[in-house]
């Protein structure tokens, strides 16, 4: 059995034991408390409650957010709920504590500040209406701790358990609880009784009458004679037993045996009639008995007594010292071990266990009538009386019981082992002396310097917007609730409040009001030296009121006092910070809007004064539910717009940083009260950014957090109050602006989000949904004869979907009644009713539900009445027997599929079939299986065999969608203009690829849009054509304006060289291709099966050549641009003019002479480097130019790779990643012809029926190099010549700056995984804004997802460094791993990605670094790379590490990888997650450190070393692979 050494632990296993809720209030989310590790690890370690049903619910609360609200929801619907918490949360709640007394509450309260407990905090609130007990050691906080929740069961009253956890006598260890004694005090019949119970009452502040009572016989329900004792008061009627004078001091701590007393405080009654019961309120007396009863069942279990009050000492003691609060272990161990000739030797020890009710009548008769003296000990630091509350309880008790010893109060400092000798001398002189001093101070009120447990923190999360603050008014920045600031005699948690801030922001305006009447004053006396601070003066007092004029006129007023040198001046410099008009803010939490009244928020806004307020809101969206219902946080931003004079704007960082900026900047200009609110969501403070941003993006998505801006002065300044800045917003806003005639204008100005603003979605609407679906398909099969058939869905990637509709139609073709649905879509409590149904579902992450299927899978899995015993059904489950390669995880191959089936069976239902797999290992995949199965469902349904079933349309190909398009039209037009729907059909999802865009949704927000029944958050990917990567500055504004405006306000670089904008929502998609045309680019050809962006080395060391090799680039790209004039009919065409605009110049002829009616297979890339830098990956395109300088310096040719391609797909051996194959050298005036040339017999000979087969790399495998170059120099006329020499050193980027042959200078960025974007720490997006403004060269994208800032002159050179330095962008002091690392975009945007990537690959880069620290090899460059999934767009199979995205958090490893990018890795290991990650490399990075060879790398040493076998060419990537994948056994 175990042991426990501290009370948290102690009561916390008790807490933990006895509740269904147990509330644990924390310093912060992130910061334990005493109690809060023993609470979390029974959680974790899924332990089980005496009264909950199964485990009890955790919930964690800051000490600052109210956190006693979160009781009355559980409480009231019948769970019985307990709080662990420290002292200082009590006076605060005390409007709530008389409300919860009524209930069975058990708070667990260790008393604070640690070391030196101030007891006011229990003292302050002993008239609540609690019952007060209170424990003294180890062994009894546990006792105690049980006989309160014991206690709180019985009486239906709450309890308040209360000690010190730092006394002496805390610290032995004890074993664990009984848990059979545990049940015996427990009364799990009244247990079970209260939970069966819930309360109507919904009040929070006012009382509702609600009283604890106890059912007696009818004629003991009269009221009792005495009041309950609660408030000093004796009571008289109470039956108090004889002493049991039995218990030695070791039960106050002590370990000597000495004579004690105490009482059991037994009582029973025994009816001998029946009568009938009555309720009458609880009276201390029926406190007393429950109390007292626990009590006598732990002595018969332990023999550990306990009682109200306890005395331990002589049987004929003359005194005693009554101690409250004092460290009792302490003073027990002093008194037992006195010399004689001490004045405290033989005295007593009393102590009280029940606190309240005060059963006064009692103390008497548990003291020795020898006792003549009483020195009464308060460790209370706060009293609100002269006399100590306990003082007054005692010497009340005993007056009315005749016993009148003389008793003198104390008021208890700090005492410790070496100083309660001292202490207790003190004490007794005085108690001994004739005239006893009454309040005397025993120690010092100081104390140790012990820090207080909820210490005002801000967590480090919070900093964004205090960033953005100082970012933005910098010096001009005053915060009055600074945290930290020094205030004399004023606690850090005082200082910090808004009525504190406010007012010292009152007292500042007062001093800035006097300086400006010093200033008028002296500009008339004009007591200077000089005439020059006259002048200044004057020109800064007329200009006071205008903040920037002020501000402007500071500096020079200073400066000339500066140098005045009369008393007068010396005098005014003394303010001289105020001379400038600062910005006044309030900085402050979500705590402050759970009072709102009561708070400074409300001082603020009624005062009209100008100061401003930011509010940060940290509850996150998932956790809004039940928190605002049983909370009631206030909305302070309809609280502040209600008051009609305050700026009101909600924000968050992680959605529109632009806003946060125009926000704040707004609220300042406001002449009065400014309101920011802030979102910034977590569950904990040390949460991660990633959390955060998805976290923000589901409540602003989905108007749980609108962004707005409110100026009520809006309508004087001709512009609008309200500006809604994000699509939706809640419905108490709502309501707000309809009520004041906004909405109308609001609808006026955005008719596009009418719907959203004035519908409200929840769980309801969702069902409604579900039933209309469904009735809608029964209604349409009524007609219809045969028998019925249901086929449910669950699909991720759409081949269940498509299956599953597929069969559909053929039941439909056999005579059968079908219906086919999403199973989500789908109302469960139908099923019974069904006669014959089929569920098909794919498998998705770790053997889970595809999206679409969870919720109904949760439904039938945790129904208890579902009975299907009348349905017939099937199943279909799709998978891959060799996605998880390991033994330990085949448990995962469909799974899905196998655990509907099984569950369906277990409800009753009748297998019509054996559950059928499908395996993507099979010849066909899936069909293979599904072929066998579905024709044993028709037999077993007995519609096999019907003749005359009708020929099924072939599938739906891109060859087909090509070819009906019209090159390239579709129907995107109609699509664009159907408002919908935020979607396009999924033939022009495919279409508008190649038009540089890909449709996609928001995955972050998938799940909660979902439950909203709303469609996806679909938005648009815009891609560039940017040949060689290379933009002017003003390129760049434009870029970075559409972005801003049109996207999500970040751009991408890519590892293609060019810019990529996501969110573009499909009203914003025409004009942001417009704005692409008004910037001298274009998006066509940026996606789709043609030919891509050509990429081209940034080589910024060698200008002019690069201009050559750049001008080859560009020669190639328009050589090979489809020719459609679809992009300009849809894209660029005015709407008003009807006229089509030109990108470059000329006009474009309707018609495709190199790529026909269907273009290519797949995707073409072309990729251009220059020796020795191969920072374009030349061997991973389908076509690589490798650029051959001649003897003049200047470009000669190309040697010419082709073949390279990097798609796979996961344990599809027939995919596979390919380096370029040499095909031969040609000069630079022929290799576009050459390029066109590789290309159509890739067009005319590629696979177009199998799109895994389509690209160039298999093309020239099936065909043999040889048969394929002849063909291609058939074409050409003309053949390769024999390759030149070439020598690469690297695939990656040099940073910082570099001078070319010109004496130009260039700088090269570090942009990690190619994201521009602003974030408080780095203001980058901002930064090369300005720099675009100043720069007079180019920028060049590299292939690397960096930038670098071309051509700068010398004569700019300084200037230029100044700005980057301003803005951090000069900064490239990384490791040489983050800096050779790159990431794909994966989540949230992409439709493909299996895993995270960009979002999550600095974040392992962080922890990796550690082992590069410790091996020293911080600065080695180490290729890593990420992709979310297989497709490889980051180009992972060439890096020396590699990690491809399997499922959710899980990745396969690559390892092997050519540092110069020529030779493919191969795995290492399959689906390991970060733990395991970080585990395999450090090993891997010791042994690299130790045993490597001088300048070798680690994809060369990885294969030398053994780690992994060389992968010399794409047909044997997948094989002798370190990780051998198993079949299923």
């Amino acid at each position: 059995m175990g042991s426990i050494s501290t009370a948290g632990e102690a009561v916390a296993r008790i807490a933990y034991l006895a509740s269904d809720v147990v509330v644990s209030v924390q310093p912060s989310l992130a910061t334990p408390s005493e109690f809060s590790e023993a609470l979390s690890t029974l959680h974790k370690n899924k332990a089980s409650s005496l009264v909950a049903k199964g485990q009890p619910e955790i919930h964690t609360v800051r000490h600052n957010a109210d956190p006693l609200l979160s009781v009355f929801q559980p409480i009231r619907s019948g769970k019985l709920t307990s709080v662990t918490t420290t002292s200082s949360i009590l006076v605060k709640s005390i409007p709530h504590l008389y409300k919860l007394a009524q209930y069975p509450v058990v708070l667990h309260v260790s008393v604070h500040p640690a070391g030196f407990p101030d007891f006011s905090d229990i003292t302050s609130i002993r008239q609540s209406g609690f019952t007060f007990l209170q424990s003294e050691t180890l062994q009894q906080a546990q006792d105690i701790a049980l006989t309160a929740h014991a206690l709180a069961i019985r009486s239906g009253k709450g309890v308040i358990h209360f000690f010190d956890a730092g006394a002496l006598a805390m610290s032995k260890q004890i074993p664990y609880e009984s848990q059979e004694l545990a049940s015996q005090l427990l009364d799990l019949d009244a247990v079970a009784a209260f939970q069966a119970e819930s309360s109507d009452e919904t009040t929070l502040y006012t009382n509702s009458g609600k009283s604890a009572t106890v059912k007696v016989a009818r004629s003991q329900a009269k009221p009792q004679n005495s009041a309950p004792a609660q408030d000093g008061a004796p009571a008289e009627s109470l039956s108090v037993p004889a002493p049991d004078r039995t218990s030695t001091r070791a039960s106050s701590a002590a370990s000597t045996n000495r004579e004690s007393s105490t009482a059991s405080g037994v009582s029973s009654s025994s009816a001998t009639t029946v009568e009938s019961l009555a309720s009458r309120p609880i009276s201390s007396e029926d406190i007393y008995r429950f109390a007292g009863q626990i009590w006598a069942q732990i002595k018969d279990a332990t023999g550990r007594t306990y009682d109200a009050f306890e005395y331990t000492g002589p049987e004929d003691a003359l005194s005693a010292v009554f101690l409250f609060g004092a460290d009792t272990a302490a003073f027990a161990d002093e008194i037992d071990s006195a010399e004689d000739s001490e004045p405290y030797a033989d005295a007593g020890i009393i102590t009280v266990r029940l606190y309240r009710p005060w059963l006064g009548a009692s103390l008497a008769h548990r003291l020795p009538a020898s006792i003549k003296k009483i020195a009464v000990l308060e460790q209370v630091r706060r009293k609100t009386t002269r006399w100590g509350p306990l003082l007054l309880d005692i010497l009340m008790s005993l007056k009315s019981a005749g016993n009148t010893p003389t008793i003198v109060g104390y008021q208890l400092g700090y005492i410790n082992e070496q100083t309660v000798r001292q202490a207790l001398r003190g004490v007794f002189q005085n108690l001994n002396s004739e005239s006893p001093v009454q309040n005397l101070q025993i120690g010092k009120l100081e104390g140790p310097q012990s820090e207080v447990t909820a210490k005002v923190e801000q967590p480090a999360l919070e900093n964004a917007y205090m960033k953005i603050l100082d970012q933005v008014f910098g010096e001009r920045l005053h915060v009055a609730n600074q945290l930290n600031a020094k205030h004399a005699g004023v606690s850090n948690e005082v200082s910090t409040s808004p009525e504190f801030g406010f007012g010292a922001l009152l007292a500042r305006k007062e001093h800035q009001n006097r300086l400006l009447d010093e200033v008028r004053a002296a500009a008339k006396s004009n007591p200077f030296t000089t005439q020059a601070p006259l002048e200044w003066l004057s020109k800064w007092a007329l200009a006071a009121e205008d903040g920037d004029k002020a501000n402007d006129l500071a500096p020079e007023v200073i400066a000339r006092l500066s140098t005045d040198g009369s008393s007068a001046a010396s005098q005014l410099l003394e303010s001289k910070k105020l001379f400038f008009r600062e910005s006044p803010w309030l900085i402050g939490s979500d705590a402050w809007a759970y009072d709102l009244g009561n708070s400074g928020v409300h001082h603020v806004l009624a005062s009209g004064e100008n100061v401003n307020m930011l509010i940060v809101d940290s509850q996150p969206y998932s956790e809004r539910a039940a928190a605002d219902a049983a909370r009631r946080k206030k909305d302070i931003g309809l609280y502040a717009m209600n008051f009609g004079n305050a700026y009101v704007a909600s924000v968050a960082v992680y959605s529109s940083y632009t806003q946060v900026l125009e926000a704040m900047i707004e609220a300042d200009k406001f002449n009065g009260p400014s309101v920011v609110l802030a979102y910034l969501p977590y569950e904990k403070e040390n949460d991660s950014p990633l959390t955060v941003l998805q976290e923000t993006k589901k409540a602003v998505d989905l108007g749980y957090w609108p962004l707005y801006r409110w100026d009520p002065t809006g309508d004087e300044k001709g512009e609008p109050n309200f500006q809604l800045d994000s699509e939706r917003i809640k419905k108490e806003l709502e309501e707000f602006l309809s009520r004041d005639n906004y909405m109308s204008q609001l609808m006026k100005r955005h008719p596009q989000f009418s719907s959203n603003l004035s519908g409200s979605y929840g769980t309801e609407v969702r069902q409604l949904q579900k039933r209309k679906a469904k009735d809608a398909y029964s209604q349409l099969l009524e007609g219809l004869a045969g028998d019925p058939l249901t086929v449910l869905f669950a699909s991720d990637n759409g081949n269940a979907e498509n299956l599953a509709k597929r069969l559909a139609n053929r039941g439909k073709a056999r005579g059968l009644k079908t219906m086919v649905m999403a199973m989500d879509d789908y109302p469960v409590e139908d099923l019974s009713n069904e006669q014959n149904i089929v569920f098909i579902s794919s498998t998705a992450g770790q053997g889970e539900f595809p999206q679409n299927g969870r919720t109904f899978w949760e439904a039938i899995r945790d129904s208890t009445d579902l009975d299907l015993a009348t349905v017939n059904f099937s199943t279909f489950a799709l998978g891959d027997s060799h996605y998880w390669p390991r033994k330990e995880d085949k448990i995962y191959y469909n799974k899905p599929g196998k655990d509907l089936h099984a569950r369906v069976l277990a409800l009753g239902g009748k297998a019509l079939v054996d559950c059928g797999l499908g395996d993507d290992q099979d010849p066909d995949g899936y069909q293979t299986g599904y072929a066998d199965w579905e024709p044993k469902l028709w037999q077993a349904l007995g519609v096999d065999k019907v003749e005359g079933l009708p020929d099924e349309p072939p599938p739906l190909t891109n060859e087909d969608i090509k070819i009906a398009s019209n090159y390239l039209r579709g129907t995107i037009e109609e699509g664009l203009q159907d408002t919908t729907t935020g979607a396009i059909s999924a033939a022009d999802q495919q279409l508008t690829k190649f038009h540089g865009t890909y449709m996609q949704d928001d995955r972050d927000l998938r799940d909660e849009r979902k439950a909203q029944g709303l469609e996806p958050a679909y938005s648009f990917m815009i891609r560039c054509r940017l040949p060689g990567g290379v933009a002017t500055p003003k390129q760049w504004l434009q870029m970075d304006e559409i972005s801003t405006k049109l996207g999500n306000e970040t751009m991408k670089l890519t590892t293609r060289q060019t810019f990529q904008f996501h969110g573009v929502v499909k009203g914003k998609l025409k004009p942001a291709m417009q704005a692409i045309n008004k910037a001298l680019m274009t998006t066509i050809a940026a996606c789709g099966d043609v030919n891509r962006n050509v990429m081209c080395s940034s080589l910024p060391t060698q200008s002019e050549y690069h201009a050559e090799v750049h001008a080859i680039s560009k020669k190639i790209s328009d050589h090979l641009l489809p020719s459609t004039t679809a992009y300009h009919e849809i894209w660029i065409e005015d709407d008003e003019t009807k006229q089509k605009k030109k990108v470059a110049g000329d006009a474009i002829v309707d018609h495709e002479p190199l790529y026909g009616p269907t273009y290519l297979p797949r995707k073409f890339k072309i990729t251009i480097a220059i020796p020795p830098h191969n920072d374009t990956d030349v061997y991973a395109h389908d076509i690589g130019l490798i650029a051959v300088k001649g003897a003049n310096g200047h470009l000669e040719g190309f040697n010419v790779l082709a073949g390279g391609g990097m798609g796979v797909t996961h344990n599809n051996k027939k995919t596979y990643p390919r380096t370029g194959s040499m095909f031969g050298y040609v000069s630079a005036e022929d290799v576009h012809i050459v390029c066109e040339k590789i290309m159509l017999v890739q067009r005319d000979h590629g696979d177009r029926k199998n799109r895994k087969h389509a690209r160039l790399k298999y093309t020239i495998d099936d065909m043999g190099i040889d048969v394929f170059r002849g063909k291609v120099e058939a074409l050409w006329g003309a053949h390769f010549a024999d390759p030149k020499p070439f020598k690469f050193d690297s695939n990656i980027d040099t940073f910082g700056w570099q001078k070319d042959e010109r004496g130009l200078n260039h700088f090269t960025f570090f942009i990690e995984n190619g994201r521009i974007e602003d974030t408080p720490d780095f203001p980058m997006k901002t930064g090369l804004v300005e720099v675009a403004k100043l720069h007079k060269g180019e920028f060049r994208l590299t292939g690397n997802q960096h930038l670098i800032l071309s051509n700068v002159a010398d004569e700019d050179l300084t200037s230029m460094k100044e700005l980057l330095k301003k803005y951090k962008l000069d900064n490239t002091n990384f490791s040489g791993l983050r800096l050779s690392s790159s990431a794909c975009v994966a989540f949230p945007t992409c439709g493909l990605a299996m895993a995270e990537s960009e979002r999550y690959l600095p974040v392992l880069i962080s922890k990796v670094e550690a082992k590069l620290e410790e091996y020293g090899l911080r600065q080695d460059s180490i290729v890593m790379r990420m992709t979310g999934c297989p497709n490889g767009c980051a180009r992972p199979w060439l890096a020396e590490v590699a990690f491809v995205g399997k499922a959710y958090g899980a990745y396969n490893m690559y390892l092997g990888g050519g540092y110069h990018g020529q030779r493919l890795n191969k795995l290492y290991r399959s689906s390991i997650m970060e733990e395991e990650i970080l585990e395999i490399m450090g090993d891997l990075i010791g042994r690299y450190a130790k045993g490597r060879n001088e300048g070798e790398k680690f994809g060369d040493w990885c294969i030398r070393a053994g780690v992994i076998n060389e992968t010399t060419h794409g047909t044997n990537f997948h094989e002798n692979t370190a990780e051998v994948e198993e079949d299923e056994e």
